[in-house]
């Protein structure tokens, strides 16, 4: 990429420039062997089990844990974050039942997709001002950004395990750029939690065994992400009506209250996805589905996971309204699909149907897990 950038301007304004040229709100240096610490916290966490079914992250210890050995050129790390933070409490939605509870990051368009190109456009002009070699990542490899944003001193690693920043609360997305240039480096930023536990105390599912120590088994972004199986059952109840992801530790969080709201029109943000109507979304078969989340992060996890998540949430919504979606999920393609719609449906119709419905059920499914659904739902609980 061939750019006319002064070759009398010192490179690291030039980058500072750039980044907010770009619509990044911040912007730090690191080096690649800033995050000492990393690799024994990170390998106490695979160790621990905590990873889940992330088998990505065991998989990449090694790399993930230092830099250098991802990329052994790289002297200098530039990171990059840029401001999401809503204009009102994520929060406010969980009261709204029949209502779905998307997380922030997730109503604005693909964050790899904004920030990738952009990061892209400044990574070339460091090349044409300092030449050598870039790389750029957004989530996308094996990186510890939250690690490398603390080393940069654009904020600290919260008991909550995310970045915390005192100009933009919890409301950040990462990105970096690899390059072979010399920079001098940013300061490392400290720790500012003190003795507040307000992002522990608000967790559903107590995911946080200790202060600064994530067990994603038990989160609910996890939960509703990247878990491809039924959600287990001891946590059904505590997911309510969040059928994407969680916002709750980082909408607790006092150091938002220095947080302004992120622009929409930068992020693509999406008003229909603020709270979606839960009846609308039990309706969408694959197609539909591609369709109202092109361009979301959304999209990646597919419509039966994503039906999975909203099924809990009608079971959850205490709404009759909705039984008559639910019933009709009973015989969906999917296994997933039809495993969640009978618990849904066992909160939501009499003991009587219920019973009715799963002696049936249990004659006529084929797929073990769906069966044990029918087994394990719980008809005590319905309405009567």
């Amino acid at each position: 990429m061939r750019t006319s950038i002064s070759r009398k301007e010192p490179l690291r304004a030039l980058i500072d420039r750039e980044a907010h040229r770009a619509g990044f709100d911040a912007v730090a240096v690191t080096t690649p062997n800033a995050i000492p610490l990393a690799p024994v916290r990170l390998a106490e966490f695979v160790a621990d089990g905590f990873h889940g079914s992330m088998g990505w992250i065991s998989d990449t210890l090694q790399r993930r844990s230092e830099p250098s050995t991802l990329w052994p050129e790289v002297r200098s790390i530039v990171v990059l974050a840029m401001n999401y933070g809503p204009d009102h409490d994520p929060r406010d939605v969980l009261a709204k039942r029949d209502r779905g509870a998307i997380s922030v990051y997730a109503r604005n368009r693909d964050y790899h997709e904004v920030m990738k190109g952009r990061l892209k456009e400044i990574a070339g002009k460091i090349v044409a001002r300092a030449g050598g070699d870039v790389k750029v990542f957004v989530d996308t490899a094996p990186v510890m950004e939250k690690p490398l944003a603390e080393a940069a001193g654009l904020g600290w690693q919260g008991k909550h395990t995310n970045l915390v920043s005192r100009e933009h609360g919890s409301w950040l997305f990462l990105g970096t750029i690899f390059t072979t240039a010399e920079l001098a480096p940013d300061q490392a930023e400290i720790d500012h939690c003190g003795s507040c536990r307000a992002c522990l105390d608000a967790c559903p599912t107590n995911a946080f065994p200790a202060p600064y120590r994530l067990d994603a088994r038990r989160c609910i972004s996890y939960l509703t992400i990247e878990n491809k199986g039924p959600i287990p059952h001891e946590f059904r109840e505590a997911i309510g009506n969040r059928i994407y992801g969680c916002d709750d530790c980082l909408a607790a969080c006092p150091w938002n209250k220095f947080a302004r709201a992120a622009s929409e029109a930068k992020l693509a943000a999406r008003d229909d996805l603020r709270e979606p109507p839960l009846s609308e979304l039990l309706e969408l078969d694959d197609a539909a589905f591609r369709v109202v989340f092109s361009g979301s992060p959304i999209k990646r996890i597919g419509r039966d996971r994503f039906v999975r998540n909203v099924l809990i949430a009608a079971g959850n919504s205490g709404e009759a309204a909705l039984a008559d979606p639910v019933r009709a999920l009973l015989g969906d393609l999917s296994p997933l699909v039809r495993g969640a719609a009978i618990w849904a449906l066992a909160r939501l119709v009499s003991k009587a149907e219920y019973s009715q419905r799963a002696a049936i059920g249990l004659k006529t499914e084929s797929d073990g897990a769906v069966r044990d659904e029918w087994r394990l739902a719980r008809p005590d609980r319905t309405r009567a």
